[in-house]
């Protein structure tokens, strides 16, 4: 008897809540990370690397599955996606040395990077004409899983005296869940051929979004990289500088920046896609040069308050980039460009990461934080700069900016 289809509206905001929910899962593990370093014993740069070998992961599924729901269809490969993070889930239940949480990261990571282009094609075409909302949820749903999953994982440390089971057992059930409401979810896309090319490790981006894809760059590293540090150092730079070991503290940075992510997309989303991409590039450098100061000067309340205001400017800026890279793209080809985005956001987001808490050991946290903001905010403006000089330059037959056209009604 075949499956009763969900509705285009419900069947939109059911994949938008199972974005939230696999984002949210990814940010589970860094409150946890200062516990995992108590139990286990091990320093900033073992931990770097169980959040960086995530980020690897992510991006191999990226580069070698990411437009495979193009070829296949979406419900296949969010079904297995889904039931691989289940398996994650129960490899961090049992997890008791490094390397289980690096196995548990692997499969965690593997899952989330075969999700992350299919949700996200998904969402862009089962949006309605009328209320284009798919590169808002994309763009507003990493810092809203993120802080989520983080702020958590927090309170359960504090209110469990076992916190672990309860988390990662919770998890799988919501995923093994997740799994068995796809095949109600209606098949959103043409099958194209060439699966088994599309297998090839590639960063896929269609010839007519190159140029803008290219433009958006700079910004997404800026941000991503920013975003990276705080997810895998956040809490020990609390503890180390500021002297606060509380663990929900710690998550509360990171909701600080994510959680404001998900507000300044929000606040963007009538503003024209290269407006609301330069304008979120500047707030975020100034941010960042707030948070530096905070650094220097010891002071706890204006670094949770950069760290809130860089998040509405990375807000924005990933929303703007989201809609001017994905502007025009076919059907057929959105969970390819949409992964090439995240390869680009997640290589960011791993590399300079681990750089840090290797450089953390030799010159202090502190330090080695304070020369990473320098270069996250030279890459910000930068992006600003060169988005305004590639508008200026833009050719008569392929508009900059289309300011009449807000991201979202």
């Amino acid at each position: 008897m075949p499956t009763a289809r969900l509705p285009r509206p419900a069947a939109f905001w059911t994949v938008a809540v199972l974005l939230v929910l696999v984002l949210a899962a990814s940010g589970v593990p860094s409150p946890l990370y200062r516990v995992y370093q108590e139990q286990f014993g091990f320093g900033p740069g073992v931990l770097t690397l169980v959040f960086g070998i995530y980020a690897f992961a992510l991006l191999a599924a990226l580069l070698v599955v990411g437009g495979l729901s193009d070829h296949v269809g979406r419900r296949p490969v969010l079904a297995g996606g889904l039931l691989l993070q289940a398996v994650a889930m129960v490899v961090f239940l049992a997890a008791d040395g490094v390397g289980w949480l690096l196995a548990a990261r692997v499969l965690q990571g593997l899952s989330t990077g075969a999700l992350t282009g299919s949700l996200g094609a998904t969402l862009l075409d089962l949006q309605r004409g009328e209320r284009p909302l798919g590169a808002l949820v994309n763009s507003v749903s990493p810092g809203l899983g993120l802080s989520l999953g983080a702020v958590g994982a927090g309170l359960a440390i504090e209110g469990l005296a076992e916190p672990t089971p309860w988390v990662f057992g919770v998890l799988t059930v919501v995923f093994v869940l997740g799994a068995a409401v796809v095949p109600a979810l209606p098949e959103s896309s043409p099958r194209l051929p060439g699966a088994l090319a599309s297998l090839r490790p590639q960063v896929e981006v269609p010839r007519p979004q190159r140029r803008a894809f290219l433009v958006a760059v700079p910004c997404l590293v800026a941000l991503w990289a920013m975003g990276g540090l705080v997810l895998s150092l956040g809490p020990s730079l609390t503890a180390a500088v500021f002297g606060i070991t509380d663990h929900l503290v710690g998550s509360l940075l990171i909701l600080c920046m994510q959680g404001a992510g998900a507000a300044g997309g929000l606040l963007a989303r009538n503003l024209a896609p290269r407006s609301a991409m330069a304008g979120g590039c500047l707030v975020f450098a100034v941010a960042v040069g707030a948070l530096l100061v905070s650094l220097v000067t010891g002071a706890t309340w204006l670094f949770f308050a950069s760290a809130a205001v860089s998040g509405l400017g990375f807000g924005a800026a990933f929303l703007g980039a989201v809609a001017t890279v994905t502007a025009g793209v076919a059907p057929g080809r959105r969970a390819g460009l949409l992964s090439s985005v995240f390869v680009v956001g997640y290589l960011a987001f791993s590399i300079p990461a681990i750089a840090a808490g290797i450089a953390s050991a030799s010159v202090g946290l502190e330090l080695a934080a304070e020369v990473y903001g320098v270069v996250v905010i030279l890459l910000a403006v930068g992006a600003a700069v060169g988005l305004r000089v590639s508008g200026r330059r833009a050719p008569a037959t392929e508009p900059a900016e289309e300011p009449a056209e807000p991201l979202a009604a």
